[in-house]
């Protein structure tokens, strides 16, 4: 196997990274990269959860030069860090935290010893043989459980030098990346960290989040600068209308951009926007200008190969799309949707697991949350298929149902649903569809399968189940059925009305109660259930039980407009 050197800078004077705003040469990075290199600790597995991203990638590359693998998760959770530890007991963490807590043995990022660097000492750049594991680089978790995938330094290099080849990033003027992407992430691993050692490029530390942050950081680093984002960060940096520093390029990847927003973005940066597709398993394999364009063109050498599984009889099932060829080493079997336009182009149709049949009608969740998405007012949304069934009603069989979880402030339940309605099908129309104040979204922007879940079942039961009980002392009970009181039945609604207003953030002191049934009895002091739902009218019905018995149900009107 040939070996790769671990920069491809022309010269070692060349600015390969700008830190908090001051130019870092080839030949101070690889220093640093020998400095840390000397320091690290015992153990084979070095997870490196570096936030500034030049720490990061002096410490992955010391970890390279050190014999060590580093471990790349894209999300730190305790859960994930047990995985870690299970899978390489000898793993210890490198951070530059001063409040650390991951549950691992620690050491924190050497602070250099103050020794100013030679100008005219020599500058060595290690050769890295192709075959030696860089790093073990794991899946989002977005569609179930991460998994880990070794990349090998040859993976890399072929890899990276491609897409830097198909960016236009291979001329005499280097440019500088400005990330708001973690590196950690495999986007933000190929995009803003391999894409300069392994592109002659240079690279911010920082890593912008917030709108204000991103223009002051590209306004901060010389052009050509690149912009590597993603479509959450996109949306929220063009939320208003102040002006934003040139970009001579934007890349975007994680989830699928809408042709708007490309549009936006390459009107607002004025720059071409090039959207990112791959995987962790096959890295970047292809390309697409989506202002322009649906079509994604792979890289050279790359190929795609449907091939149908043998195991399966259904009739209906779509083959499998194979990657080969080019950087990636073996053929490895695509989890998306894809359509072959012809040798070198085809159209992304969404995850197979996204795909959806419910009476015979089919769609994607990656349609549906385009969808919702698009409708104006929304912030952020996302459609969620549950694992589990539900039982049907009467003797029908089991049904799984789609929800929606949306961050809209400024929107009527009502209004996004009849705006749904002229979307979607109505097959598809989620039930429930909760607003939330927030989607709980990684760094990248994926929202991890496990978190949403999660966040689904709090807000079904804050929202969906609410109890409450009348005490025996209540004013309204005296004389009411001397020696067997029962709670009188305003008394029912008056609590149902306060549980609905809470859950929703509503206040229901002004409504008009279209229907109510009083069913059975309700004592003081017994458990009450309220489960409620909102109509696409915006009516809402509730019933109130004891238990398993029903004591009244009843619905309110639709608010005025």
């Amino acid at each position: 196997m040939p070996t790769f050197p671990l920069v491809f800078h022309s010269s070692p004077d060349q600015t390969l990274a700008w830190r908090d705003g001051a130019p870092v040469s080839v030949h101070e990075f690889l220093a640093d990269v020998q400095r840390v290199a000397g320091a690290l600790p015992e153990g084979a597995h070095v997870f490196n959860v570096c936030t500034d991203r030049y720490r990061f990638t002096v410490s992955l590359c010391a970890t390279l030069v050190a014999g060590k693998t580093s471990l790349l998760p894209s999300t730190h959770t305790p859960e994930m860090v047990r995985a870690l530890a299970s899978f390489a007991p000898d793993a210890f963490c490198l951070h530059d935290s001063d409040d650390c807590a991951i549950d691992l043995p620690r050491f924190r990022y050497p602070k250099a010893a103050g020794v100013r660097i030679a100008a005219d000492s020599e500058t060595l750049v290690p050769h890295i043989d192709g075959a030696r594991v860089v790093a073990y680089v794991f899946t989002s978790g977005s569609t179930g459980a991460p998994v880990p995938h070794r990349k090998t330094w040859g993976f890399l290099v072929r890899n990276v030098r491609a897409a830097a080849a198909r960016l236009g990033l291979l001329g005499d003027a280097p440019a500088t990346l400005v990330g708001t992407v973690p590196p950690q992430h495999m986007y933000g691993f190929e995009s803003t960290v391999l894409l300069a050692l392994l592109g002659g490029l240079a690279f911010s530390n920082r890593q912008p989040f917030y709108p204000v942050d991103i223009r002051a950081e590209l306004e901060a680093v010389p052009e050509p600068r690149v912009l590597v984002s993603s479509p959450i960060h996109l949306r929220a940096l063009f939320a208003n209308e102040e002006a934003l520093p040139r970009a001579s390029l934007v890349l975007s990847a994680t989830a699928p951009l809408s042709e708007k927003l490309a549009l936006d973005a390459e009107e607002r940066l004025r720059a071409p926007l090039m959207e990112i597709y791959g995987s962790t398993e096959t890295g970047q394999i292809a390309t697409r200008r989506t202002a322009r364009t649906a079509a994604w063109e792979l890289f050279p050498d790359i190929c795609l190969e449907p091939r149908h599984d043998d195991a399966r009889d259904d009739e209906d099932a779509t083959p499998t799309m194979w990657a080969s060829g080019g950087h990636v080493e073996v053929p490895v079997p695509m989890g998306d949707a894809l359509e072959l336009i012809d040798d070198t182009h085809f159209l992304l149709h969404g995850r197979k697991a996204d795909l959806i049949n419910i009476a015979g009608k089919r769609t994607s969740l990656a349609y549906l949350n385009h969808q919702l998405n698009a409708v104006p007012g929304v912030v952020d949304g996302v459609f969620y298929m549950p694992d589990e069934a539900r039982e049907g009603q009467g003797d029908g069989e089991p049904v799984r149902r789609l929800m929606a979880l949306v961050v809209a402030p400024g929107l009527a339940a009502a209004d996004l649903q009849r705006a749904l309605r002229e979307r979607i099908d109505a097959a598809f129309m989620p039930r429930p569809l909760l607003f939330v104040d927030a989607l709980p979204r990684n760094a990248t922007g994926k929202l991890p399968r496990e978190v949403l879940t999660q966040l689904i079942e709090q807000e079904r039961n804050r929202r969906s189940a609410l109890t409450f009980t009348v005490p025996r002392e209540h004013p309204a009970l005296a004389g009411h059925f001397p020696g067997r009181p029962i709670v009188p039945g305003v008394v029912l609604l008056d609590h149902a009305l306060d549980a609905i207003g809470s859950a929703l953030g509503r206040s229901f002191d002004a409504c008009r109660i279209e229907s109510a049934k009083f069913l059975s009895p309700a004592e003081p002091g017994e458990a009450l259930d309220i489960a409620f739902e909102t109509a696409a009218s915006g009516a809402i019905r509730f019933t109130i039980r004891a238990g398993e018995r029903a004591v009244a149900s009843g619905a309110l009107a639709a608010p005025s407009a």
